[in-house]
């Protein structure tokens, strides 16, 4: 059995609860009003937790552009090579689900791609939120699209600096 330890950390879009394995970062996700179990573990779990924690409140600080921890999303092999793309969307930048479905080989895949995207466990680092519509509008976000809408005017400000 892997020990999870989890933390909550206050952002301006509400509390964000981050929650790691020995192996890295296992989910980010926001709370809303909800109870939150928190543990504060030992080991490398505490250690991923406390980095992760560390570098989210950079990010809404406008201090971090990039990520650098450990990661271990769970999901179908599908789900992790779309995940994988997304980390490779640079800061400030969007794609359309279209361009994301041709990264993983397969370019009518627009759907399943938008599918696996709301299930991403691990907001913001891996950043689901830079993927929009065809159109340009942003569309879809497990955490509401104003967290979406803020995130990305958060980083073109960020970027503008």
């Amino acid at each position: 059995m892997t020990l999870l330890t989890r933390r909550t950390l206050s952002s301006p879009l509400g509390d964000v609860l981050i929650t790691a394995s020995e192996y890295g970062v296992v989910s980010v996700e926001f709370v809303d009003d909800q109870p939150i179990a928190v543990s504060e573990g030992s080991g490398a779990s505490a250690v991923i937790v406390q980095r992760a924690t560390k570098q989210l409140a950079e990010y809404f600080a406008g201090k971090r552009r990039e990520f650098d921890i450990p990661l271990a999303p769970e999901g179908t092999e599908f789900q992790l090579s779309v995940w994988k793309a997304l980390a490779r969307i640079p800061y400030a930048t969007t794609v359309s689900y279209k361009q994301q479905a041709i990264w993983v080989g397969n370019p009518k895949a627009t759907r399943a791609v938008g599918s696996a995207n709301g299930r991403n466990p691990i907001a913001i680092v891996v950043p689901c939120h830079r993927v929009i519509g065809s159109d340009g509008r942003p569309t879809g976000y497990a955490s509401g699209i104003d967290r979406k809408l803020w995130l990305l005017e958060h980083e073109r400000a960020v970027a503008d600096r």
